[in-house]
């Protein structure tokens, strides 16, 4: 939806995927005949290398880069006492290490290589969770990971400012059609002050307010989560 809704402002889209081949081809074609240009290019964040190569890729087909969403993430339930090392590395390989190196070759791009080099650069949108602001204790490595993202936002806004500005957007209960909803879903949804879930629009249309408008914002995470993380 977040590729979708760029693609509509008329934004050239790179769809990154690991496994989801089929799926991003499709997203590729859907953009196409909006009539602006995307790829699809497969590289697992986690790993450096595959990282540096997308963005190579991206800079030899489309010769420049504005904006980067971090969008990539996995999340899965785990007991405090049975988390193992490969739970923790898994989860923080692709969320927070994919995060990083993402922006890290997305920020050179963006600069030309060389920091200072442009007068008005991109920007990177660091999509975190509920999660990462609230502590959920059967899902303690995913909130850790998602918390450390919101973190991450903030160093990279001072570090990349003032020509790159980094921001997040923290989504809450996210329903896509089709999704059920089960006795927990709608706990949560009970327990939230707007009693509704959120759709996948509202959380594209908050990226594309980052990307196209915001000029003087950066650091900042927003929710969108029906006011849930209101204390």
């Amino acid at each position: 939806m977040i590729a979708l809704t760029l693609a509509g402002a008329g934004a050239d889209v790179v769809v990154n995927y690991n496994r989801s081949e089929a799926e991003a081809r499709a997203t590729v074609r859907e953009i196409a005949a909006q009539g602006v240009g995307s790829v699809a290019i497969r590289a697992d964040v986690s790993r450096p290398r595959q990282v540096e190569a997308m963005f190579r890729a991206t800079q030899k087909r489309f010769g420049r880069l504005d904006l980067l969403v971090n969008n990539a993430g996995i999340f899965f339930p785990g007991r405090w006492d049975e988390l193992s090392e490969k739970d923790w590395d898994r989860i923080l390989g692709v969320n927070l290490k994919g995060a990083f190196f993402c922006a890290q070759a997305a920020a050179r791009l963006m600069l030309g290589g060389k920091p200072g080099k442009r007068t008005s650069g991109g920007r990177i949108i660091n999509i975190s969770s509920l999660g990462g602001l609230q502590a959920w204790p059967g899902h303690m490595h995913y909130c850790a990971s998602k918390a450390a993202v919101i973190m991450l936002t903030r160093c990279l806004a001072k570090a990349l400012a003032p020509h790159i500005r980094v921001n997040s957007v923290a989504p809450g209960t996210i329903l896509f059609p089709g999704e059920e909803r089960g006795p927990q879903t709608e706990r949560i949804i009970g327990a939230t002050p707007l009693k509704k879930p959120g759709r996948p629009e509202d959380v594209a249309e908050m990226v594309l307010f980052l990307a196209t408008s915001a000029e003087y914002i950066t650091g900042q995470v927003f929710a969108v989560d029906g006011g849930k993380s209101i204390p």
